[in-house]
């Protein structure tokens, strides 16, 4: 059974409970590292200007305390431990989340279907790691 190194444990303990809940469930099953939960000012800005967020600090779910966002990537044993540019093991992975979500009842969406319609060809920003709760639901 996989399970999550200390740094990944560490970042997913600044996410929401339900964040928590769902990805150590999903770790029983799938191997997967989180990249990222809460992000402070300088790391935000630092994504956005990087290209890796739409949004400047404070406007990003990351930027919640607890963390309202996750970044989450699938890992593998062989190196590349995380292959960014597999968008097949990205998208499986995606599937999978959500499906463990549903059987939790934890609403949320993907940073590849940002409109949480399951078309993922409507999409002009995709964040594949990003996981995020739809505020207002349970």
């Amino acid at each position: 059974m996989p399970v999550f190194s200390a740094r990944s444990k560490e970042k997913l303990l600044t996410c929401h409970e339900d964040l928590q809940r769902l990805f150590n469930k999903v770790i029983e099953h799938r191997d997967c590292t989180i990249i990222c939960g809460y992000r402070g000012e300088v790391e935000q800005n630092e994504a956005y200007f990087n290209g890796h967020s739409r949004l400047m600090y404070p406007q990003s779910m990351h930027n919640k305390r607890p963390s309202l966002a996750v970044d989450v990537a699938p890992y593998f044993d062989c190196e590349p431990h995380i292959r960014w540019e597999d968008t097949y093991s990205f998208y499986n992975f995606i599937g999978y989340v959500q499906g463990i979500a549903d059987t939790m009842n934890i609403k949320i969406r993907s940073g590849a279907d940002w409109d949480n319609d399951s078309d993922f060809h409507d999409q002009s920003f995709f964040d594949t790691p990003h996981y995020e709760l739809i505020v207002g639901s349970k």
